[in-house]
């Protein structure tokens, strides 16, 4: 009675370090000159594109990705192993019954010196059967003296909070990628039908240039420069489809589907989309609560750090409940005869004496195993400051090379115009009008291209500032759906995302 006293009273008790939130130093402010603090408008960032298409394409893909059905099923996962901590606590009760019938020996055909089985206090029945009923409970608890299990169940509450994280991180990761790939899917359209038209337009110098050799007002080296020249610009754009049809396929397989699922929808050319800036980005200390990955570090980072207190409780005394009451009989009236019952009821208490430094290394390793943690969290939080700085730095820079590139643009527009007029009058020749040409044709790529960039720079400065999926997941649906689940021949299983 009095080790159940003490284990009342050490009930409370919990050895190991109690986790406290670390406080990281941010700076005050992001380095880019002219950065708004304003909070940063991360729900739903992708709709400020204006692209109903992309819109379509993010929910599909949240709904069907493989990457966010397998996070979900890691969800599952950690609630799961959570309750089964907190069954830990709780006693275990269990039944048994049994029934025996057995034929024992005629004690007149004994051999001699043979003992006869059914001896003379046994119930024998007239065909020399006898039986033998049985049933009880067995119950045992284990008293949480020094937390080990409490602590366990602290470990797995912080295992579904990083299960939770992971789902959001992959969503991030998702709704970005679709952006990106959608992006640059639409950049490679419009790539390919400045192609075209570059390549017709220099189809009809090469038109000309052939008229005026006819005119004996040319020559042939003019006639072979403008044709190669045509046939330059055509030759890009097998290998611009190429690339437009990669991104394609990627933005199919991101919505879980086969790689030419999105070819028809996808078809018809749209403008690159084009966000509204400047984009608002906070102060860096949002960092910490805005962005999963870091939210997800720092959840590992509480769940080690109980984990030592499950390692450092084995180095103290444990204490259990057992007990079980039984009742046994020949016949099953027997069973509730008080002199048939047997009870048993008692504590063990186990001390560790010895066991070779075993359990003082577990708890060695569990406190490097928080550090590695508490490092990770740090390079996490530092990861997603250079990640926002990289884009805030990319995005400024990308507007100012995009606006002269506008400017060279329009420079070289005029410059084709005008070596062509100068051109047809005989004041110039002819390789000023293939150098117009080539230089306009490269200045409105590059513009594309920057467009593009732009765009990519927008959505990982949202990526970075942790704007993802803020809609719902159903994490609890599982994707295998078993069916006959009791004894039974065998039977089959629905998968959710087998017809593909």
């Amino acid at each position: 009675m009095l080790m159940i006293l003490v284990a009342v009273m050490l009930g409370g008790c919990a050895v190991g370090p109690d986790y406290r939130t670390p406080l990281l130093a941010t700076p005050p402010q992001w380095s880019g000159a002219g950065v708004a603090i304003a909070r940063p408008a991360l729900p739903r960032w992708w709709t400020r594109l204006r692209d109903p298409t992309l819109d379509r394409l993010v929910v599909e893909a949240v709904d069907g990705n493989l990457d966010v059905a397998t996070a979900s099923a890691r969800v599952r996962e950690a609630r799961a192993s959570y309750r089964q901590a907190v069954g830990a606590l709780l006693p275990t009760i269990a039944n048994s019954d049994s029934a025996r019938l057995a034929k024992v020996a005629d004690v007149s055909s004994a051999a001699p010196g043979r003992p006869n089985l059914g001896g003379p206090s046994s119930s024998v029945g007239s065909d020399g059967t006898s039986g033998l009923y049985q049933a009880g409970f067995d119950a045992s608890w284990e008293l949480d003296l020094f937390g080990a299990n409490r602590r366990a169940v602290e470990a797995a509450a912080y295992g579904i909070d990083a299960s939770d994280e992971n789902l959001r991180a992959v969503l991030l990761t998702l709704v970005g990628d679709v952006a990106s790939n959608y992006v640059e899917a639409r950049g490679y359209q419009a790539r390919i039908a400045l192609a075209r038209r570059t390549a017709l337009s220099q189809d009809e110098t090469t038109r000309i240039t052939r008229n005026r050799l006819a005119a004996g007002t040319a020559s042939a080296a003019d006639l072979a420069n403008a044709t190669g020249q045509a046939a330059t610009t055509r030759a890009v754009i097998p290998t611009l489809d190429t690339a437009y049809a990669a991104a394609v396929h990627r933005l199919s397989v991101l919505t879980g589907r086969p790689p030419a699922a999105l070819t028809d929808l996808l078809a018809r050319p749209r403008p690159i989309p084009a966000p509204k800036l400047p984009v608002p980005a906070g102060i860096p200390a949002d960092i910490l609560l805005a962005r999963p990955d870091v939210r997800l570090a720092e959840r590992l980072y509480a769940q080690s750090t109980a984990r030592i207190g499950q390692a450092e409780a084995a180095l103290y005394p444990s204490v259990s409940l057992a007990g079980n009451i039984a009742t046994s009989g020949t016949k099953l009236g027997d069973l509730g005869k008080n002199s048939s019952i047997s009870w048993a009821l008692g504590p063990t208490l186990t001390v560790p004496i010895f066991n070779g430094g075993k359990l003082r290394a577990a708890v060695e390793i569990a406190q490097a195993q928080r550090d590695q943690q508490f490092l990770a969290y740090q390079t996490s939080v530092l990861t997603a400051l250079k990640d926002v700085e990289d884009a805030l730095v990319s995005l400024s820079n990308e507007r100012s090379r995009s606006r002269i590139l506008a400017t060279s643009t329009t420079a070289y527009r005029q410059a084709v115009s005008l070596s062509q007029t100068l051109y047809r009058s005989g004041s110039s020749s002819f390789l000023d009008v293939l150098t117009a040409e080539r230089s306009l044709y490269g200045a409105e790529d590059a513009l594309l291209q920057s467009r593009v960039r732009i765009v990519s720079d927008y959505i990982a400065l949202n990526k970075a500032l942790g704007g993802g999926w803020d809609g719902e997941v159903d994490a609890l649906r599982p994707e295998v759906i078993d069916v006959n689940t009791g004894p039974h021949p065998a039977g089959a299983i629905t998968l959710r995302h087998a017809a593909l």
